[in-house]
């Protein structure tokens, strides 16, 4: 089998991007770089905003989904109800019950083309839902559930083709938010982490399920999504765990590397290793969390290995600063970066240094906060766990779609000199409770010029044609 795996630069647009070039087949799209790379969408939004194509009701969830051939994928989770219609009680042992599913919808109209279901206790943190965007390819579709319920079905009929419980499997348990990481697959593999003895990581056949390899350790494997970049004359699978950043072949699951962080070693936790990796150029490495600061790795052509480029350093009792990202991936685009940190500033920093060129709450905060700070003379403060999600609108464009956790889009101009808001407005209502605030955390899509996003009751389309 291993023969038949092909590699090189294809494999790292992933094999999904065979799929139509308006899908939007896996998380961050079909190269997994959050680029809307369509033509014909709109240059500035209407005074009204966009035209909703249609509202379906959805279960609970911060899942993105995912679009292709014609169909609309999304995962959710519904809570056990009593003969009263009343939610049943936890259980000490096994958590709350419910169902997880994923649903299948026609792109055009919203309606339900099939749906898989399987009863699913939550025992974990923020138990709302599962996290994960499912990935398609060809005619399968493969998720994973916040309980580590992996599964491949048939994208026609909803058929099973085969399923795994990876904790069962593996001795494992779920990661204390649940399994994030979103799956990563490149010819025949299925790459997605674990946990247990030396199976953090592990590469299955993607049409029979089957183990290929496994490998590393860690206390927490984390919630990051593996990569594939060609560096040091080698494809490498990037593994980032709790404790290391790690360069696997990925045909065999050899170690080529592991550089630790935080360089201590003391791992602040529960870990938030959440944010996947960014490849910056063609042999730069990007890592970035809350809690130990952001990391620059230049991973050498003469060898596979890796070397610090810049690093700023912290923990929970002298926090860092720099582009210290929680949960939304940063985007890089004309030698910076942008993204959001934990207190909800929307940042551009220098991808040679990691100095900041610039911050501002403006992207998450609304009127109401801003008239507030205003009227008492004061700054905005900052936002408890704020996060937006950037979609690039064109490879190298400056103009970006912002999808804020309060529900509103934004339309903006990002430069290394300053934020320049260009329109915005609400496209769902916020309806999870989190931190104090009520908050929608769920990554959109975005094909055959619409917007595709969810909340806990509804998944809607939005159009973004000219």
């Amino acid at each position: 089998m291993l023969a038949r795996i092909w590699w090189g630069a294809a494999a790292l647009l992933c094999a999904t991007s065979c799929v139509h070039a308006t899908d939007w087949p896996q998380w961050l799209g079909p190269q997994r770089d959050g680029i809307w790379r369509e033509k014909g969408l709109l240059d500035k939004f209407p005074e009204k905003g966009l035209a909703v194509r249609w509202r379906t009701p959805l279960g609970k969830g911060y899942a993105g989904p995912a679009v292709a051939e014609g169909k609309v994928y999304v995962m959710d989770w519904n809570r056990t109800l009593d003969k009263d219609g009343k939610p049943v009680p936890p259980s000490k042992e096994t958590g709350i019950p419910g169902k997880e599913r994923l649903i299948c919808l026609d792109e055009k109209t919203g309606k339900a083309v099939w749906e898989y279901a399987y009863d699913t206790s939550y025992k974990l943190s923020y138990p709302n839902g599962p996290r994960i965007t499912p990935v398609i390819e060809k005619d399968k579709v493969y998720c994973l559930g916040a309980m580590g319920h992996l599964f491949c079905l048939d994208t026609k009929t909803g058929k099973a083709i085969w399923t795994k419980d990876l904790t069962k499997e593996y001795q494992t348990k779920s990661p204390v938010w649940g399994y994030s990481a979103h799956p990563l697959i490149s010819g025949d593999l299925l790459y997605t982490l674990v946990g247990g003895k030396d199976s953090a990581v592990v590469a299955f056949d993607k049409t029979t399920g089957k183990e290929v390899w496994k490998g590393l350790n860690a206390e927490e494997v984390g919630y990051a999504p593996p990569i594939l970049m060609n560096a040091g004359g080698k494809t490498q699978l990037i593994i980032w765990l709790s404790e290391t950043v790690n360069s696997l072949d990925p045909v065999t699951g050899k170690v080529h590397w592991t550089h630790k962080y935080p360089s201590d070693g003391k791992v602040n936790r529960p870990a938030v290793s959440i944010v996947m990796p960014r490849q910056v150029e063609e042999d730069k490495l990007f890592i970035t969390t809350v809690y130990h600061g952001p990391l620059m790795l230049k991973l050498h052509q003469d060898a596979p290995a890796a070397s610090v480029v810049w690093q700023v350093e912290g923990n929970m009792n002298k926090p860092p600063s720099g582009l210290s990202a929680l949960m939304a991936t940063p985007v890089y685009s004309k030698g910076h970066l942008y993204g959001v940190d934990m207190q909800g500033r929307l940042m551009c920093c220098d991808a040679t240094d990691g100095k900041i060129k610039w911050n501002t709450f403006d992207p998450i905060v609304d009127e109401k906060v801003k008239a507030k700070a205003k009227a008492a003379d004061k700054p905005i403060r900052a936002i408890d766990c704020g996060n937006a999600f950037l979609v690039q609108l064109g490879e190298g464009s400056e103009t970006f779609l912002i999808f804020n956790d309060t529900g509103f889009v934004i339309q903006a101009r990002l430069t290394a000199e300053k934020y320049e808001e260009l329109g915005r407005f609400k496209l769902l209502e916020p309806t999870h409770d989190a931190r104090g605030r009520t908050v929608v955390w769920s990554h959109p899509a975005c094909a055959n010029r619409h917007i595709y996003a969810r909340n806990d009751t509804e998944i809607v389309s939005a159009s973004m044609a000219q």
